[in-house]
């Protein structure tokens, strides 16, 4: 059984069914879903913090996914993501700079989109959870620490973090389109919302959305 931890905001929940079924059609295995929300000391949503606590959920053993999931949509088998014996973490190392300053624009959640190094490389993580590195991240840690850190992954050796296929997160209107992306992330903003309405992607987005769904602000 796969072990999928995703994020939950309830701004953004009809993203977050979107996911949700998007996985279920994509995936042949079994899937055990565990939307995670914590204490927002900063970022733009419920769960920036979060992500760094599945080791610990799963008490430090096996393997476990995080997908931001409210802003992304899966085009393929979960079971085709996995990392080499002696990795901490798979994660995509993106390398851009942001081409948009802002980013829900129009949303009560429209803020600052700002470049900051390893971006967007937590936005989607396959987890060793038993590697003994993880060990460190427990909830007061994690509470304390600055996002860079976390977000860098600065408490792991380069060594042990794998290079993911890039295809595993494509970032919809800060890279190249690709048709064959595997997880697409709206990064700056999902479908839901009625300036991204009618980004790349968007019509595959709403044929997952809940019927009668309406881009709102």
């Amino acid at each position: 059984m796969i072990r999928l931890f995703c994020g939950f905001d309830h701004r953004e929940a009809v993203g977050f069914n979107v996911f949700i079924r998007s996985v279920i059609e994509s995936c042949k295995q079994p899937v055990a879903i565990t939307p995670l929300a914590w204490k927002q000391k900063d970022g733009s949503n419920a769960f920036t913090y979060a992500r760094f606590l599945v080791p610990y959920y799963c008490d430090f053993k096996g393997y476990a996914i995080w997908a931001d999931g409210a802003d992304m949509l899966l085009r393929s088998d979960l079971a085709e993501l996995n990392i080499p014996t002696g990795a901490a973490v798979g994660v995509v190392k993106h390398d851009y700079k942001t081409q948009h300053p802002r980013k829900y624009i129009g949303t009560e959640m429209e803020c600052s989109n700002e470049d900051y190094p390893r971006k967007n490389w937590s936005s989607l993580i396959v987890w060793d959870c038993s590697h003994y590195a993880h060990r460190v991240l427990t909830p007061d840690f994690v509470f304390k620490a600055e996002g860079k850190f976390l977000h860098g992954f600065e408490w792991l050796d380069e060594s042990r973090i794998h290079s993911l296929d890039p295809l595993w997160n494509h970032l919809v209107s800060e890279q190249d389109h690709d048709p064959f992306a595997k997880l697409v992330h709206w990064t700056l903003g999902n479908p839901q919302f009625d300036h991204y309405k009618n980004a790349p992607f968007s019509q595959e987005w709403r044929a997952f959305a809940p019927r009668g769904t309406k881009p709102r602000n």
